[in-house]
């Protein structure tokens, strides 16, 4: 990995951050905010190791130093990288972090941090770091990702350099798969729920993903066709496969595709169906429906989404949308 092949993907941020690193401005702190996927944990870690190599040339890191190999192997001493514990960040993690940051470099007078899923810090988290940002030291750099930055507070957002990172389009990333030799009818099914190309594989080398593709596509022919038997389809389709939160999760974005795709058919837009090995009974389905009652559908599947999130019990959460789903 070095600049070049991360420039292939973002281009803008690469040639930001070289020329800074060139000039020697670079910011006391960034924010890398973009899609899953877009690359963001990548150049983060090659940032921080052009930050440290004492024998860079140019903005490229030389990648056989101690330090750059001691970041590779995520075990450099002044390099920290937070995540979520659970579901957040929280001030205990913030407050070792500061503590960490208080003793004098182990290898070097730099130190450097990067905080995975800013978003998910808690308040008390995110004054604490506040607080960080605004006494920078003298050779600390900050590195924040983030999906949500508008989760962020503004106090935050304004004392970091923010970098925007361009997303992979689907169209490159579904011919990338079938390079790789996976089918194409998975390859964009798996496009159409992540945008980051090592999750895409992990879902496509997964027995469980081409069994969940089946019965979704097995419940939503009998919410269309046979919509007095869809109770009975969720019982002997959905329920013995998608019996973790996670994998209902990925059955509702299963789910929601297949109307999308119904609708598409219906505005007659077949290039962007995404099961389109089962076009001639999405085109079935499109004539059986309204255009209304279709979005009407989306709306249930994405609330359901919601109501998954809060925890709700998953066997009467999948219960009710069918039944939501048999009215329109």
């Amino acid at each position: 990995m070095n600049w070049n092949t991360l420039a292939d993907r973002q281009p803008y941020v690469v040639k930001l951050l070289t020329n800074s690193l060139r000039k020697e401005r670079l910011a006391h702190a960034y924010l890398f905010k973009g899609n899953k996927g877009t690359g963001k944990r990548k150049i983060s870690i090659h940032l921080t190791k052009a930050y440290f190599c004492r024998v860079r040339e140019d903005s490229e890191p030389c990648g056989e130093c101690p330090d750059c190999k001691r970041i590779d192997s995520g075990n450099h001493p002044d390099v920290h990288v937070v995540e979520p514990e659970g579901q957040s960040i929280k001030i205990e993690q913030i407050r070792q972090l500061q503590k960490e940051f208080s003793y004098l470099g182990l290898e070097s007078k730099s130190k450097a941090y990067i905080l995975e899923h800013a978003e998910r810090m808690t308040n008390q988290a995110a004054n604490s770091l506040l607080k960080f940002l605004e006494e920078p030291g003298q050779k600390t750099i900050a590195i924040l990702l983030t999906e949500n930055p508008q989760q962020l507070l503004d106090t935050i957002r304004s004392r970091c350099q923010i970098l925007t990172f361009a997303p992979q389009s689907q169209r490159e990333l579904i011919a990338s798969l079938i390079e790789k030799n996976y089918p194409a009818h998975l390859a964009r099914t798996a496009a159409a729920l992540t945008n980051d190309q090592t999750e895409a594989e992990e879902y496509l080398n997964d027995e469980w993903f081409v069994k969940a593709r089946k019965n979704v596509l097995k419940l939503g022919e009998e919410l269309f066709e046979r919509p007095q038997r869809a109770l009975l389809a969720l019982h002997e389709h959905w329920n013995p496969n998608f019996k973790e939160k996670q994998q209902v999760e990925i059955g509702l974005d299963l789910l929601l595709i297949l109307y999308k795709d119904v609708f598409l058919s219906q505005l007659e837009e077949e290039q962007s169906i995404v099961y389109d090995d089962h076009q001639n009974k999405l085109s079935v389905q499109a004539l059986q429906s309204s255009q209304s009652r279709v979005r009407t559908q989306m709306l249930h599947i994405l609330e359901a989404k919601r109501r998954l999130n809060a925890n709700m019990n998953l066997q009467l959460l999948m219960e009710q949308l069918v039944l939501r789903l048999q009215e329109g």
